[in-house]
């Protein structure tokens, strides 16, 4: 695999970020896509959100902020201040900059275009290269099972805190949303290697999963495809991920991951510290490599997503 090679990511939101900017290191423009989840958008203050194609757009211009970890760099909070005074709901933090985000893409959708359209807009704006690819321009937005009732994905990650015990998930229109045409051109080009980057499993890569027709799309492309963990040690690096596997079945650690990925991956990346799963995980049917999977600088993601390619090349379609 040449480092010209097309490559296609799957990605939430920060964890998948940081890997899609090391694959953006070494896949030259255009020929690296970043297929982005959807799962997490909704409406708010009559604004159009979508979290996890805003973590691209900002990991992948050098706009995110490295202290908070995600959001926008320089980011002031008068908007929701103000907001705060007129007794206005503020628990889903919008700063004045990422506000302008959202007021274009709002303004754009209105107007007729495709959320592809719009994303890819923003892209050649922030001066991004890779193809930022909504899995879908329809609507599919998650919704929580959880023993508090059925919670909207947004008010149970943000407004509850991951709090309410998971018994589920729903994926409303995935069974009627199509995936978008900027995937399937991208697909049609031909790919190399798909990689499903460390995001949370259940509610940042099922959902791209769930939309119809799109597992199958992956799999005639015959490429390899290859999971990186989120899990290290039992932890989740971000977000929810160890809480819900725990709550939904699975072992806390990268062999969970692995289960839940068994059916459909190729090999798997795990940390360097969990090197005692390896012969857990292979037992799986599953070609694993250890590597350190840790991102905290550009350089980290460079060499996890140099490490990911590496091990990509090897590896064959299990049952081609």
């Amino acid at each position: 695999m040449s480092k010209a090679s097309a490559i296609l990511a799957l990605s939430g939101g920060v964890g998948g970020a940081k890997l899609a900017r090391g694959l953006s290191a070494l896949v030259p423009g255009a020929a690296l896509g970043v297929v982005a989840n959807i799962g997490d958008d909704f409406d708010h203050l009559g604004l159009r959100i979508c979290p996890d194609i805003d973590s691209l757009l900002y990991r992948l211009s050098g706009h995110n902020d490295e202290e908070r970890g995600w959001g926008r760099s320089g980011e002031t909070w008068n908007f929701m201040s103000a907001l705060a005074e007129l007794g206005g709901e503020t628990w889903f933090r919008l700063g004045d900059r990422d506000l302008s985000l959202h007021i274009e893409r709002t303004r754009r959708l209105q107007e007729g275009k495709t959320l592809s359209e719009v994303t890819a807009h923003f892209a050649t704006r922030y001066g991004i290269s890779a193809r930022i690819l909504p899995v879908s321009d329809d609507s599919s937005p998650t919704t929580v099972l959880t023993e508090s009732g059925e919670i909207p994905f947004q008010h149970y990650f943000v407004r509850e805190q991951c709090r309410p015990k998971v018994f589920g998930l729903r994926f409303e229109s995935a069974l009627h949303a199509r995936v978008s045409e900027s995937v399937c051109d991208f697909l049609n080009a031909g790919v190399e290697a798909i990689v499903i980057c460390p995001s949370n499993p259940f509610i940042s890569i099922d959902p791209i999963l769930a939309i119809g027709g799109f597992t199958e799309r992956l799999r005639e492309t015959h490429a390899p495809i290859v999971a990186v963990s989120p899990i290290v040690k039992g932890t989740a690096l971000k977000g929810p991920a160890a809480k819900m596997l725990n709550e939904l079945g699975y072992a806390c650690s990268a062999t969970g991951v692995a289960k839940h990925y068994a059916q459909f991956v190729d090999g798997m990346i795990i940390d360097e510290a969990d090197s005692d799963l390896v012969c857990d995980i292979e037992a799986m049917g599953i070609p694993v490599a250890a590597r350190p999977s840790i991102m905290k600088t550009d350089a980290d993601m460079a060499r996890l997503a140099e490490d990911t390619l590496a091990f990509a090349r090897n590896l064959k379609r299990r049952g081609h």
